[in-house]
């Protein structure tokens, strides 16, 4: 027999999920013609303005040229414009030139500024055609093939190149059940911005990523009774990967003091699950316990048992309520490290494994 644990421990919600990228980007061309080159290698890390493919640019240059002339042939135009009007008002000073002489060259002199200003504009749209013939990386990501060869045709806003995505930090998207979105929101914790959050991928067995709560969706979906949400995580070395599936442990609890004893002291009787203790007298009697989630090795007992009785550790197959007994004094060994699971549910029950406070996971 022995005293149970006490221990500050949090409970720790377990789901299942994907990695996602927070940022994924279509490459596509902004302008139409061939391509001419590629400039990164499949898979490379790419940084937000680096150059990826080259389009022909001859046609949009021919296009600026041409865009050029007509500015400085409007340019030409307003200079002769504003000389005629010059002239007019000197005659028109000196009754030489009537005043509707006067207004009609002060009008050529306001028509040829806006040739100019077209001029200019369409001098602008020009250089960005030819700007758009290089295509950049919108975001600075790990990019995937192209999917567009030297020499082919693109087609302005259709083609798509290839894709890029970022890669940290990356975006955990998971789904919950509306019973723990109601647990976390009756607490007040476990469902909030912030929340810490342990994953693990298919071939670790401990939690070792860590990140936090980032989002939960503001609808409940109908059909499945789940809710969305996702952690972000960081990914300095790019190790995670978009798509990536992993099992996630959720803070669901703020810490408590909870008592924890073997989970091999707990007997099942009919609907109620009982502990054995020894009381004064040294007989055998049964506690109906209100359980917690697992600690390591450990059962949390939330309640149904004070922390200075004696709970019978071992023997319990020959133990009978009422019975006298010689008990000896035994010892309760501290939580063992939480172990991974091979498989997860979808999502697990509240608490479905509690941990000490500050105990690494």
């Amino acid at each position: 027999m022995a005293a149970p644990i006490v221990q500050q421990v949090v409970d720790w919600d377990d789901y299942v999920g994907r990695f996602e990228a927070i940022q994924s980007v279509e490459v596509k061309p902004r302008v139409t013609g061939y391509l001419q080159s590629v400039n990164f290698r499949d898979g490379q890390y790419v940084q937000a303005g680096q150059t990826l493919f080259t389009v022909d640019s001859r046609p949009a240059q021919a296009q600026l040229d041409q865009a050029r002339a007509q500015l400085a042939r409007a340019e030409a135009t307003l200079v002769n414009a504003r000389t005629e009007l010059a002239r007019s008002q000197t005659l028109a000073a000196s009754r030489a030139a009537s005043q509707e002489e006067v207004e009609a060259r002060q009008a050529a002199v306001r028509a040829g500024q806006a040739d100019v200003n077209a001029a200019r504009a369409a001098v602008r749209a020009q250089q960005l055609t030819v700007g758009f013939t290089r295509v950049t990386a919108p975001i600075s990501g790990r990019v995937s093939e192209r999917l567009v060869d030297v020499g082919n045709s693109v087609t302005a806003d259709q083609t798509v190149l290839t894709t890029i995505v970022s890669t940290n930090p990356i975006h955990f998207a998971f789904e919950g059940s509306e019973a723990l979105l109601l647990k976390y929101q009756r607490q007040k914790a476990g469902a909030e911005r912030g929340t810490p959050v342990r994953i693990r991928l298919q071939d670790e067995s401990t939690y070792a990523h860590a990140g936090t709560l980032d989002f939960v969706d503001t609808v409940i979906d109908t059909g499945a009774g789940t809710v969305r949400a996702r952690a972000i995580v960081q990914n300095p070395d790019g190790f995670l990967k978009p798509g990536m599936f992993g099992h996630m442990r959720l803070a669901g609890s703020d810490p408590y003091r909870a008592l924890l004893i073997p989970d091999t002291a707990v007997v099942t009787d009919a609907a109620r699950k009982v502990v054995y203790v020894v009381d004064k007298e040294g007989k055998v009697v049964a506690r109906p316990v209100d359980l917690g989630p697992l600690s390591g090795n450990l059962r949390v007992v939330r309640s149904g048992l004070s922390p200075n009785e004696r709970v019978v550790i071992g023997g319990i197959q020959r133990a009978t309520p009422g019975q006298k007994v010689q008990a000896k004094a035994g010892r309760i060994p501290a939580p063992a490290a939480p172990e991974a699971r091979p498989e997860a549910p979808n999502y697990a029950p509240p608490s479905s494994i509690a941990t000490p406070v500050g105990a690494a996971r």
